[in-house]
């Protein structure tokens, strides 16, 4: 009988002891979503359209090799526009660390971009810069700010989704 007591007390000691507290859970909010635009507000990342980007490649500049490819996925909505979504993959350097509480990070990317001109023929490769700014605390780690060819492009709104847009 005692054996069982305290066999049975430990196994609620360890049940006690794995429960979560959703306090100290940090949240992740990395993924950010890039569209790119005409002034007219036409979808430029439709593969198929004659004057829209049909190559996409995404190369990650401080990665310790000159080719590093950043995986992303070119996603469509109903309405049939197109996006990339960027989820991970470029490395991240320390930016500031001023404050260990509330770190930021950074990558940056070589954003090239093919547009296809007529049904057999490209303009030549657009290369721009896509750098993102990651603010990581004990709370939370989120895409704080993106910058497309070091212009401002998105800062971080508690609680909206990460949506960046691109006008060329």
């Amino acid at each position: 009988m005692k054996k069982s007591f305290w066999g049975i007390l430990i196994g609620l000691a360890t049940l006690l002891s794995c429960r979560s507290d959703d306090d100290s859970l940090q949240k992740i909010d990395q993924i950010f979503n890039l569209y790119i635009k005409d002034a007219s507000g036409k979808d430029l990342l439709n593969p198929i359209e004659i004057g829209s980007y049909t190559g996409v490649t995404l190369n990650d500049e401080l990665a310790d090799n000159d080719i590093a490819n950043v995986a992303f996925n070119r996603k469509t909505l109903d309405n049939s526009i197109y996006y990339i979504e960027y989820i991970a993959g470029a490395r991240r350097e320390l930016y500031d660390d001023s404050d260990p509480e509330n770190k930021m990070y950074r990558s940056e990317i070589q954003v090239s971009l093919t547009k296809k001109t007529s049904e057999t023929t490209t303009a030549p490769v657009d290369i721009d810069t896509l750098e993102i700014f990651y603010r990581i605390n004990p709370s939370v780690f989120e895409v704080s700010k993106v910058y497309y060819n070091k212009v401002l492009k998105f800062s971080k709104v508690p609680n909206e989704p990460n949506v960046v847009t691109i006008i060329k």
